[in-house]
């Protein structure tokens, strides 16, 4: 049964990044600090906007580099503020350092990543390459596929982060998302407020009593903290589900880890992250007139990895093809594929797995593209295939 909407939302034309900055406007957030970079810039430069024009009441600071953003963040989480970011690209890869910093100290944040292609040569279009450079860092990874579902998990992020301690990427595609206008269904200011509520009371720089923070750990107990940031991001699973339930109650938008669409019978199952999922669900129905049954399943999350639940959808497939957009250079798979084929074989299961990079530095990937990869990964070949792929009949 569908669950009625309770609250009235407006309808807005508006780009991905817009859609991202109004999110963080309305989950009050207390300190952005960030640094411009394509294609994440119109996020900062609406939120100085609306900093501008008194509709933000937190703090803005334009900081000098992206590792300086970071670290604002962190010391602004470190005295129990709310925090928000955005970066891509290059950016992401200056702020690395402090990534870890922030995951380790078990800080709550936010930040968006406008994902985009690494130098050189140099490109600013869209690829996962950035934040596939970053996937090891302690952060909750979630993937949206429109500006919508942006503007959604950057809300739900606030919530997911503050109950587990551990930041949160909302990774939307650069360009492809942050650049492109569409009807967003806004909650109203209020709705959100009531959603995010205030972060809870945790230790902070601004107690009372002394304390340190990012105290020098030796190898008798480095590891062991190591272990409980394992624990906590395989334990947040449940309060990623526990938001979504609650969000998809007041919104009617119902989400999860993953986005299954004609996987029950399908013998190739296409799964990728991020927005190239609706071109492909696109090429299912035309894939399936000409007698091979497709079906594409799209990761919501990708940190914790939904290994169970996308174990379960392409139970019955004989063949997944696993699009990657970033390329692990001198590894057997590239990352996503590699996550997959983890997957498989701790569950014990044998499938044919064709691992196609994609989509790198922008590239186009339309719906023939899609149906000439199912017809490829339909016919007969060995157990595993790196199958790079650059173009299609469509070019």
């Amino acid at each position: 049964m569908e669950v009625q909407q309770r609250v009235e939302m407006k309808k807005v034309f508006i780009t991905g990044d817009d859609a991202v900055a109004h999110a963080a406007r309305q989950s009050r957030v207390d300190l952005v600090a960030a640094y411009p970079i394509t294609p994440q810039t119109v996020i900062v430069e609406r939120i100085a906007d609306f900093a501008a024009n008194g509709e933000f009441e937190g703090e803005f600071v334009a900081v000098e580099s992206e590792h300086s953003a970071m670290s604002a963040c962190i010391g602004g989480a470190l005295t129990g503020a709310r925090v928000f970011t955005a970066t891509a690209s290059q950016g992401l890869a200056f702020m690395h350092e402090m990534l870890y910093a922030a995951s380790g100290l078990r800080l709550p944040m936010v930040m968006a990543v406008a994902n985009r292609a690494l130098n050189s040569p140099l490109n600013i279009h869209n690829d996962h390459s950035d934040i596939m450079g970053s996937r090891d860092s302690g952060w909750i990874l979630l993937f949206a596929e429109n500006a919508e579902e942006a503007y959604d998990r950057v809300i739900q992020g606030f919530r997911i982060s503050e109950a587990v301690n551990l930041p949160v990427a909302v990774n939307l595609d650069g360009f492809t998302l942050t650049h492109s206008a569409e009807v967003v269904n806004m909650l109203s200011d209020e709705a959100v407020g009531a959603f995010v509520g205030r972060p809870p009371r945790r230790n902070t720089l601004l107690d009372k009593e002394p304390k340190s923070f990012g105290m020098m750990a030796l190898p008798d107990t480095y590891q062991f903290f190591k272990e409980d940031q394992q624990r906590a991001i395989e334990g947040s699973r449940q309060a990623i589900l526990a938001v979504e339930r609650e969000y998809g109650e007041l919104s009617n938008r119902k989400y999860g880890p993953i986005k299954a669409f004609r996987a029950e019978d399908a013998d190739v199952v296409m799964i990728m992250l991020g927005s190239y999922a609706g071109t492909a669900r696109a090429a299912v129905e035309a894939t399936r007139s000409e007698g091979i049954r497709a079906g594409v399943v799209s990761l919501g999350w990708y940190r914790p990895f939904p290994a169970d639940e996308l174990l379960r959808a392409v139970e019955g497939a004989s063949t997944l093809l696993v699009m990657d957009r970033s390329v692990s250079y001198g590894a057997i798979a590239h990352p996503l594929a590699s996550d997959v084929m983890a997957a498989l074989y701790r569950a014990g299961i044998r499938k044919r797995v064709v691992n196609v990079a994609y989509g790198l530095g922008g590239r186009w990937f339309t719906e023939d593209d899609a149906r000439r990869l199912f017809r490829y990964a339909s016919k007969p070949g060995p157990d595993f295939e790196s199958f790079f792929y650059y173009g299609g009949e469509s070019e």
